[in-house]
């Protein structure tokens, strides 16, 4: 069954880490100014060395090789005075300890379209640029590119992209020249208009360049915990580590167990992996602290806010010395060498990786069990004690789990995720450690200023654009929302046969695209033409605008170039390869126009954010307008999709080629045998003609529910694929009705076990940290520790609603007689009312005298 989500718009769960990627341990890759052909895989600055450092891996040597700048390059800033000014006014600047040396540059100022003299002042650290005490930021008042990171300054400065491949002789860094197939390079002629395909072959070697297999290392950690339910410090770290798990893409499958006193180390054989007991804690981190200095990537599953903080502060309370950890634990994330490292928790929890690169199929889900049962179809060991009580073998079956899992993430299906994170590293130009711990909009934000760099623009400050551009004219229906959004047509209540789904390829990016759509080209200077007439914004067509560029090369090579190629290409290999291509690219076009109308976006224009969303309705009632006239029926549409129903081919022909007039493209996305409406906005069930289940918001309350309910409704969505007439549907609809009454009389009747009835829910805290609003699961983990049964984070506790005071118990502890039969009925109704209500059947009939309240 497929399940359907959208995310126009989104609240970001992770944060950008703050501050400057500074490499401070001692400990090195290979140092050398002569590199073979390797793969970027970080930017950062080194503090001891004062120069930015470019962490590359050779996987035919197997060797992290680090390559300092040889160019001089210093951190800066930019003001708009001339130099004579800027010393005039700031007579202390050049008595900083931290200044270095001033230049002046000619830059393009896009957002008043003209040629301007800037003066650069160059420090000697990032901190003296931003960040630190009397910093130059803070000194000179108005400055310019002043808060970007210092190593993403320095790559695009140098034109450095993160995954991409580069050697060196010795004199500096040179591109590893990559080989175009000729089906993609042809169609730079037949796809592009003239003044993107040089954009276009530009951004080719970014998809085309061979993505190596990156040995790594995933590690999970165990710590002994006296307080139940407690998770320990990391920052203070002051239990003993009693396990850790490493497991590595190249076989190696190792726990590493503390012995404890009393408890005997039985050698027994295990054919998964190996285990090796340590007298001492100091050894086993030793030998935790080996492994990773031998992987140019680490994999953690939340090893930025535990497991790794905890090894590095636990080492140092045993006495190994700083310069000697190969951990840099930050204040927001943690850093290894001579590699990286990929916190999981961090990366999947990325709201735009979650709804465009994995379609929602984990959605809500933050811990290891729910995302890998989502993802892989595996889980966590349950565990039925606290791991300071488990046996060793408990534990390191347990242990041994979970850095499987990790592993496997990065593992499965033909390795796409780390392939997904290297492409998207090429087209964020973002390191790998910093893209997967940011929002798409700061993915966005690098995309569109390494650009002003290549091209020498003057990167505008958030105020600028606000003062130039103005504000929105439209009201938001959407609470929370600062323009008008998406239109939705009203659906239908009932059941309707042959319906066609066109679908709108890529809206959003392609009116962006089609309409010039930028920061400098909506209100610029002289005009320009009024899109729109419901709204007073206008919009320059004399230049083509970057984000327009930008966002409609990556649309049209994913729709036209690499979309096709994942189903044409030669080989399964290939055909693989180009559709996490195209997936790479939708993440970021998907989310394209969204983050011009976010204010955390320091690009944010929200003209250009209007626009998109006003000229999507324009070009959805249009459409919907030519649709009747030509006699077709719309049924309902929503954002970028229109329902048709009963169609004849030529009229959809003429429907197709009316929308290609208008510049968007349209396509055939589904046909279905039928489809449910039940009257509200994105709520529908369809069956395609293929017996295809197509679900949106019907039963997306149904994770939570308990399994009588869960059975039931796939039961009932079982037997919808089969119904082809709308006797059939009759048919279906008596045997339904006759299904749901038979289980709310076992409810009633309590002819049910409670196992059919249990909720199960996975603790995301331990139950200590639950201070203000206590959520059942909970209160139901609550009693089982009253009777000895220790739980706490990530255990699934399995609840059965109660007419007592508590409304819950844990299913350990209920009985059959204490269920609260109302509340399962209303499990029943939210499941299912608005499919009944399709089918002319209401709750109420249903129950008729039957009902009990």
């Amino acid at each position: 069954m497929e399940n359907e989500f959208e995310f126009e718009e989104f609240e970001e769960e992770v944060q950008e880490y703050e501050g400057e990627a500074i490499e401070e341990s001692k400990l090195k890759g290979v140092v050398s100014v002569t590199i073979p052909p390797s793969l970027v895989l970080a930017v950062v600055y080194d503090g001891a060395e004062g120069k930015a450092l470019v962490k590359f891996y050779d996987p035919v040597g197997d060797v992290v090789y680090y390559w300092y700048d040889n160019t001089g390059h210093r951190p800066y800033l930019i003001v708009k005075m001339s130099p004579e000014e800027l010393v005039e006014k700031f007579p202390d600047l050049l008595k900083h300890p931290g200044f270095s040396h001033i230049d002046v540059e000619e830059k393009y100022d896009a957002l008043h379209d003209e040629r301007i003299v800037v003066t650069k002042v160059y420090a000697k650290d990032p901190l003296t640029v931003g960040g630190g005490k009397k910093s130059f930021r803070d000194m000179l008042g108005a400055t310019w590119e002043s808060r970007i990171k210092y190593h993403h300054s320095y790559l695009f400065d140098r034109g450095i992209i993160p995954g991409m491949w580069y050697r060196s002789n010795g004199s500096g860094l040179v591109p590893v020249e990559i080989f175009i197939p000729p089906e993609v390079k042809s169609s730079l002629g037949k796809v592009f208009k003239q003044e993107h395909a040089k954009v276009a072959e530009e951004w080719m070697p970014l998809f085309q360049a061979p993505i190596p297999h990156l040995r790594r290392v995933a590690i999970d950690v165990e710590v002994y915990t006296p307080q139940e339910n407690k998770i320990p410090d990391p920052k203070e770290a002051l239990y003993e580590v009693i396990s850790v798990a490493v497991v590595g893409s190249d076989g190696l499958k190792r726990v590493f167990v503390l012995k404890r006193p009393g408890a005997e180390a039985d050698l027994r054989y295990r054919p998964d992996y190996e285990v090796f007991f340590f007298d001492s804690e100091y050894d086993l981190i030793r030998e935790v602290l080996k492994v990773i200095v031998q992987y140019p990537v680490v994999i953690t599953f939340n090893g930025d806010n535990f497991d790794l903080p905890y090894l590095y502060n636990r080492a140092l309370a045993l006495g190994i010395p700083k310069e000697e950890l190969p951990i840099a634990a930050k204040r927001d994330y943690v850093s290894v060498v001579p590699g990286i490292h990929i916190d999981l928790f961090k990366f999947f929890a990325i709201k735009a990786v979650e709804a465009y690169a994995f379609g929602g199929v984990y959605r809500g889900e933050r811990g290891l069990d729910g995302i890998a049962y989502a993802i892989l179809g595996v889980g966590k060991v349950e565990r039925q004690k606290n791991v300071s009580k488990m046996g060793y073998w408990e534990l390191a079956e347990y242990n041994y789990r979970d850095a499987l899992i990790t592993l496997y993430f990065t593992l499965y299906n033909n390795e796409l995720v780390m392939k997904l994170i290297l492409l998207m590293s090429r087209i964020a130009k973002m390191p790998i450690e910093d893209i997967t711990r940011s929002q798409v909009s700061a993915w966005i934000r690098n995309m569109l200023y390494y650009e002003h760099r290549r091209r020498g623009w003057l990167i505008p400050n958030k105020e600028d654009i606000l003062a130039e551009k103005g504000q929105v004219y439209t009201k938001a229906i959407i609470k929370g929302k600062k323009y008008a959004g998406a239109v939705v047509l009203d659906p239908p209540l009932g059941v309707f046969f042959n319906v066609y789904v066109l679908d709108f390829a890529s809206l959003y990016p392609s009116i962006i695209s089609k309409w010039n759509l930028s920061y400098e080209t909506v209100n610029c200077k002289g005009g320009g033409e009024r899109p729109i007439p419901e709204l007073p914004h206008t919009v320059c067509r004399d230049r083509p605008g970057m984000t327009s560029t930008l966002v409609g090369v990556l649309r049209d090579l994913r729709v036209h170039v690499y979309k096709k190629l994942a189903k044409s290409a030669p080989t399964p290999a290939e055909r693989q390869l180009y559709d996490v291509v195209q997936s790479a690219m939708k993440v970021f076009i998907n989310a394209s126009y969204g983050v011009f109308g976010a204010e955390n976006f320091p690009l944010y224009c929200p003209p250009v954010a209007e626009l998109t969303t006003a000229l999507a309705r324009y070009v959805m009632t249009s459409t919907v307008l030519k649709a009747t006239q030509l006699g077709l029926i719309p049924l309902y549409g929503d954002t970028d999709s229109l329902f048709l129903w009963d169609v004849s081919e030529d009229k959809l022909k003429k429907l197709i080629e009316y929308t290609e007039e208008l510049g968007i493209d349209i396509e055939l996305d589904k046909v279905y045998r039928f489809v449910m409406f039940s009257g509200r906005k994105k709520n529908y069930l369809g069956v395609t003609a293929d017996g295809g289940v197509v679900v949106k918001g019907i039963v997306a309350k149904k994770r939570n529910a308990p399994p009588l309910v869960k059975e039931l409704v796939e039961e009932i969505i079982d037997r919808l694929k089969n119904v082809a007439t709308v006797d059939d549907m009759l048919k279906i609809r008596e045997e339904v009705i006759a299904m749901v009454k038979e289980t709310e009389a076992k409810i009633r009747e309590k002819k049910i076990t409670l196992e059919k009835l249990g909720i199960k829910i996975v603790l995301n805290k331990n139950l200590n940290e639950y201070t203000k609003n206590k959520p059942q699961h909970v209160k139901a983990a609550e009693q089982l520790l009253k009777y000895g049964i220790q739980v706490g984070r990530g255990d699934a506790i399995v609840l059965i609603k109660t007419k007592d005071a508590m409304g819950v118990k844990p299913i350990q502890l209920a009985r059959i007689d204490e269920i609260d039969e109302k509340k399962y009925l209303e499990y029943i109704s939210t499941s299912l009312e608005q499919v009944l209500e399709a089918m002319g059947v209401s709750m109420e009939e249903l129950r008729g005298a039957m009902r009990l309240f």
